[in-house]
């Protein structure tokens, strides 16, 4: 049975923390709110529930699970020592949306790391994250708290509706800031690598990594992912999503094909140029890319709720936190496409 505990976001009930924190001491599961996603956390030094965690998932064990900590001194528990400028980058950057790729210390379980001699670790700038890790006395490992390949949760009733009756206990933090997992750096080559763009745009990340590397990273069937989230199928629904060439397009293709059952996702500026009676999700006015992106993963999963057939999804710019939206979108759509009305119509078959 899961137990849900609601809790202030910004100051959570002691009882409520020491609850779910046992939870986690004596090897059971706890989904709680991060500033990105909703986490499925277990102790990372306890194998067996680091397997539960995996299981309730159906997440492949060669895809490795962050490490969060709660404190730079929890950095030396997990990881190998760093030299002194990065501690320094890392006591700004963090509590913060950012993942860093590091040197393992041989201490964490190979159900943590996917059998790898890195760890992926990042310290959440979430209240209700940083008290539950603190009153556990251990980092967690926690990969997001959705069923692996299906959208991850920024709502409790995402994680609800997902593993209800599989964990232990579920914190109801309510909505979480920015509604994309965090972005990821690997720190262990010659040049740091940036592996997944997030809320620490790469703008940002530039000030602090001159030399950051932003080449596209391309996993094979047959590699073995350096970081979460890198390698398997993400965030897709399970009807038919297409992202559109640009927002003129859709409302041609809204206008072309008037009593179809599509489902329109797109700016607010969008949304009011569709026909009348045209199926539309709007998520955010495109001057406010956080916004999208905060809404982003809801809609997805509105998509499979809907009478739609297929889903039809604006593109951004991809500035910002819109390189973020564009590369979770294009996994979402299966890097499906569409450039015409006529390419969006044989979908519909």
């Amino acid at each position: 049975m899961t137990r849900i505990l609601r809790v202030n976001p910004l100051n959570p009930s002691v009882d409520a923390i020491h609850e779910a924190a046992r939870a986690i001491i004596d090897g059971g599961t706890v989904a709680f709110p991060t500033e990105t996603v909703y986490g499925l956390g277990a102790s990372a030094f306890n194998p067996a529930a680091v397997r539960k965690v995996f299981e309730i998932k159906g997440r492949p064990s060669d895809n490795p699970a962050i490490v969060h900590i709660a404190s730079i001194e929890q950095l030396n528990d997990v990881a190998a020592p760093v030299s002194d400028e990065l501690l320094s980058k890392f006591k700004i950057l963090w509590p913060g949306p950012i993942t860093f790729v590091l040197k393992g210390n041989g201490k964490l379980p190979k159900e943590v790391t996917g059998g790898l001699d890195t760890v992926s670790v990042r310290m959440p700038a979430h209240t209700v994250a940083l008290r539950l890790i603190e009153a556990a006395g251990v980092p967690i490992a926690a990969p997001s708290a959705n069923i692996s390949g299906r959208p991850s949760s920024t709502l409790a009733s995402h994680v609800i509706a997902d593993m209800d009756g599989k964990v232990d206990f579920i914190l109801d933090g309510g909505n979480t800031i920015f509604g994309l997992e965090s972005t990821i750096i690997d720190l262990t080559k010659e040049r740091p690598r940036l592996l997944r763009p997030g809320a620490y745009t790469v703008e940002e990340l530039s000030k602090y990594f001159e030399e950051l590397d932003t080449s596209d990273i391309i996993i094979s069937a047959n590699e073995a992912p350096p970081s979460p989230g890198l390698k398997y199928k993400h965030y897709a629904p399970e009807k038919r999503l297409v992202v559109a060439r640009d927002a003129e397009l859709m409302v041609e293709a809204a206008d072309a094909l008037r009593g179809k059952k599509i489902l329109f996702i797109c700016s607010d500026e969008t949304a009011k140029l569709l026909p009348s009676g045209s199926m539309r999700l709007a998520i955010g006015s495109r001057s406010d890319l956080y916004r999208i992106a905060q809404n982003l993963f809801d809609s997805l999963r509105k998509i499979d709720r809907s009478d739609a057939e297929i889903a039809v999804i604006e593109p951004f710019p991809e500035r910002g936190i819109g390189l973020a939206v564009m590369n979770r979108m294009r996994k979402a759509a299966n890097m499906l496409t569409a450039d015409s009305v006529e390419s969006i119509a044989k979908l519909l078959g």
